[in-house]
């Protein structure tokens, strides 16, 4: 029999909240049966030493930042259909590494070949990789090996990892001509206030004549700008840094989410994908056997909007106190009337797993929508823009031009 050892760990308990400790047990997956029967989904469980010295891992380590989202859609979808062929895990990340094209991929398959070769489970293996592998994924995986459930959960994982690289993508390719057309708009807005105005000025001032008031407010903008731009630039980067650091704390989190869904257009857009992703990863975790309260735990720990993870985190808290999820969803006041009624009928029929995908499918197909909107119901703000801003600088620059003509043909006013 093997030898017990210390292990470390960190989870989420049936409140959501982070808790780590110490075990003591033959194996990850012993640490991992005890936590689960406490009521603790684990995120990570590792050996209380730390300590590694294998050239292997250290690779890895240098290569683990660049597997990619594509790489880790390609694994779970390889790993269903290996599975489901029956193929032993062994065999499969074998043929795996040796058919990786990327080089950090094709190490990190072959730590974790060793790792299972060395009697691991493969979400203990998958864990050395946190930032390749999301709490969610590992939970999932987790599940999946100790229901048996393994080849279904890896189906699931490619098809939600394939959603949201999708929307990004879309979402991606809908600002990309709106985002260029502003840096663009910003880059000319420098450059003529510090190059093209100045020049302008030293025009005017020969009129000796009183300018118009956009002129006088461009002259008086620009020489703003270029007596102080060292501060201007500084001021921006100090905003940016404190920008920053204020998304490292929770409460700056916690007001900038907010925020973001409140966004015109955008803000749409956040919260119907992720109440997607939402409602895909409850059903998954639903659908593996995951208890309905420690399934809400992991969800809104992997969600990626505070605020949204607040209101599910309220969710949970009204289960724990024994009411419906149906009620609890009404409470959080983030889904719509159509939504709660599809919870109600999955709750009372036996079937909210189903319910959930097809929700999910639904905020899938809205998003779809309204990405596919995104970008014409931005073109025509950006337009209005930039035709304020050529009309000032026209009538800034042409005006006091157009007046010293009219002077000069004897139809001014000197």
């Amino acid at each position: 029999m093997s030898e017990a050892v210390v292990f470390s760990w960190r989870g989420r308990d049936k409140r959501g909240e982070a808790v780590q400790g110490q075990l003591e047990a033959t194996s990850e997956q012993g640490v991992a049966q005890q936590l689960l029967a406490q009521g603790v989904v684990p995120v990570d469980i590792r050996k209380h030493s730390g300590k590694d010295n294998s050239p292997v891992d250290v690779l890895a380590l240098f290569n683990r930042s660049s597997v990619s989202d594509t790489d880790i859609l390609l694994f779970s979808r390889q790993m269903y259909t290996l599975s489901r062929a029956g193929v032993p895990i062994l065999r499969a990340m074998a043929g795996l590494e040796s058919s990786a094209v990327n080089p950090g991929m094709a190490s990190m398959l072959k730590d974790i070949r060793a790792g299972l070769d060395q009697g691991r489970d493969i979400a203990s293996c998958l864990s050395k990789y946190p930032k390749v592998f999301s709490p969610f994924y590992l939970a999932m995986v987790r599940v999946g090996e100790m229901t048996g459930q393994l080849t279904e959960v890896f189906l699931r994982l490619a098809e939600h990892l394939a959603f949201e690289r999708d929307v990004r993508a879309r979402i991606k390719q809908a600002l990309r001509y709106p985002s260029f057309v502003v840096v663009a708009m910003l880059v000319a807005i420098v450059i003529i206030n510090l190059f093209v105005i100045p020049v302008f000025a030293t025009v005017f001032a020969g009129f000796k004549a009183e300018l118009p008031w956009v002129t006088r407010g461009l002259l008086g903008f620009s020489a703003w700008m270029v007596s102080w731009w060292p501060l201007l630039l500084a001021l921006c980067g100090t905003a940016v840094y404190g920008f920053k650091q204020a998304l490292q704390s929770p409460g700056g989190r916690w007001r900038w989410d907010k925020f973001k869904l409140q966004i015109p257009i955008a803000g749409d857009i956040i919260l119907k994908a992720t109440l997607s992703r939402f409602a895909r990863s409850f059903a998954l975790s639903s659908q593996a056997g995951v208890p309905m309260v420690q399934a809400l735990s992991v969800v809104c720990a992997t969600m990626d909007n505070a605020y949204l993870s607040q209101r599910i985190e309220l969710m949970r808290e009204g289960i724990e106190r024994g009411e419906s999820i149906s009620r609890c969803a009404t409470h959080s006041g983030v889904f719509t009337p159509v939504v709660l009624q599809m919870i109600a009928v999955g709750e009372e029929t036996g079937e909210l797993d189903k319910l959930l995908f097809e929700i999910a499918g639904m905020y899938e197909r809205e998003t779809d929508e309204r990405i596919k909107g995104l970008s014409a119901s931005i073109e025509p703000v950006l337009l209005l823009f930039i035709g304020l801003l050529v009309m000032l600088l026209a009538l800034g620059v042409f005006l006091p031009l157009w007046n010293l003509g009219q002077a000069a043909m004897g139809r001014g006013g000197g």
